[in-house]
């Protein structure tokens, strides 16, 4: 990243930058962030950094990833916590896949997995903070009242007694991170195995994966639960079995009467009310409402092509979702001051354990940006009022809470939103159901872009 600035003279409040190794980095994370060290032991296994990011990168085997992404020891790319941050953008990895110059054929699934993520930005646009809310009827016969609203302790501490459950929540407590099949195979546990609502398994994974971004996330969770799919996601010892190997259940203290050592046919009669699941698909869809980024933002907050306004001095404000060179803002002003906020209320609030918070402090210390606590729309402007700047420039956000922001920063100051690069440009925009029908346009797209 070309970013030639240098800090501002440091201020009361201003995070501190500099540290001797990681351990440092941890202690002051604890004393900062008491709350997300409740949460959480430690830091992430997980580096967080561009640096880091490019590393991963160079390992990533699109071959390899298409023969065995879904075994818990395959080939999986481990990319999706620098891909959430901004540290890695999608149209750069797109642009980076074309550049090894590979067959389309064997770095297809690879692209489809991007193209998921880019969907579930796509719903998450169009529909805001209703992510949070059946998107569908459940296909499960079960009515949304039937299912618990709070984690089990047993399920919270590891202690179900199903060595591969257990063993996915010592994973994403300790790490941070799971392989996809495992958070499908926890999330259809709790909510089909243990009627819990997605939710609050939704909101779990959140507290914890240093990739926890709301879309994926909980879009992941309603497909599963079968509110934002044709029928519910469940599994078998089998399946297990297939893509873990016996290591789970060579050491299950439940193995003799194992929940999942059944038939498909045999779990779908036993979990659900199949007899209750409507037949007429049509009328699962609630009216969409009108959610963008034009319609969340005051009329001194303005969202533009990437032509800036002429501040003489802007404050670039740099938010999670863009924290690496894809940010466009870089570009934009080389020179101008930077800030990133850490809002403590809304972490506490959200119980946001220390590996979250820590992915995005340990990235943000290879950029030249202060680093403070707070209310953001108030350091913002007591920021810009520091540096002598006229206006606030930073990149166009996805999440409805950074929105918030920029209108509150509005009232105020102007405030420009940059847009980074697309992954892909669509011909027709349409209401967003399935990602089948999202691929069937984009993949030629794409497709195209590879065999140019």
């Amino acid at each position: 990243m070309a970013v030639h600035r240098s800090l501002p003279l440091p201020a009361t409040g201003d995070l501190i930058r500099g540290f001797a190794d990681r351990n440092a980095l941890e202690q002051f994370l604890r004393q900062q962030f008491p709350a997300a060290a409740l949460i959480d032991a430690g830091l992430s296994p997980v580096p967080g950094g561009r640096k880091a990011a490019e590393l991963v990168l160079r390992r990533l085997d699109p071959v390899a990833y298409n023969r065995n992404r879904n075994f818990l020891h395959g080939a999986v790319s481990q990319l999706s916590p620098y891909v959430r941050h901004g540290l890695l953008g999608l149209a750069e990895l797109k642009d980076w896949l074309i550049s090894q110059k590979r067959p389309w054929r064997d770095q297809e699934k690879f692209i489809s997995e991007l193209a998921w993520r880019e969907f579930w930005q796509r719903v998450w646009q169009q529909r805001g903070d209703q992510i949070w809310q059946d998107i569908e009827l459940l296909k499960t016969g079960h009515l949304p009242e039937s299912y618990n609203p709070a984690l089990p302790i047993d399920v919270l501490n590891g202690e179900t007694g199903l060595a591969c459950i257990d063993a996915f929540q010592q994973q994403l407590v300790s790490t941070g991170w799971l392989h996809n099949h495992a958070r499908m195979w926890l999330a259809s546990y709790l909510v089909h195995w243990r009627r819990i609502s997605w939710q609050a398994g939704a909101h779990w994974f959140l507290q914890h994966l240093i990739d926890a971004d709301p879309a994926s996330n909980n879009l992941s969770w309603q497909w599963v639960a079968s509110c934002f799919s044709s029928k519910p996601y469940i599994f078998n010892r089998e399946n297990l079995v297939k893509y873990a190997g016996n290591k789970f259940c060579d050491n299950c203290p439940a193995a003799s009467n194992c929940l999942f050592d059944a038939s498909y046919e045999e779990l779908q009669k036993k979990l659900f009310l199949t007899n209750n699941v409507l037949d007429d698909q049509s009328q699962l869809q609630p009216p969409l409402p009108t959610f963008g980024f034009e319609s969340t933002t005051t009329s001194k907050s303005k969202s533009a092509p990437n032509s800036t306004f002429k501040f003489k001095n802007p404050l670039l404000w740099i938010h999670a979702e863009g924290l690496g060179p894809a940010n466009p803002v870089w570009q934009a002003w080389p020179q101008a001051p930077a800030l990133f906020v850490f809002n403590t209320a809304r972490l506490e609030a959200e119980g946001i354990g220390l590996k979250r918070v820590g992915f995005v402090f340990e990235s943000l210390l290879e950029v030249p940006v202060v680093l403070r606590n707070g209310d953001p729309a108030a350091e913002i402007l007591e920021f810009a009022a520091r540096c002598g700047c006229d206006g606030v420039v930073t990149q166009t956000p996805q999440d409805p809470y950074l929105q918030k922001i920029i209108t509150a920063l509005g009232q105020h100051l102007e405030v420009e939103q940059l847009a980074v690069d697309p992954f892909v440009v669509l011909e027709t925009p349409y209401l967003l159901k399935r990602f089948t029908r999202f691929w069937k346009q984009a993949q030629p797209l794409l497709q195209q872009q590879f065999s140019s």
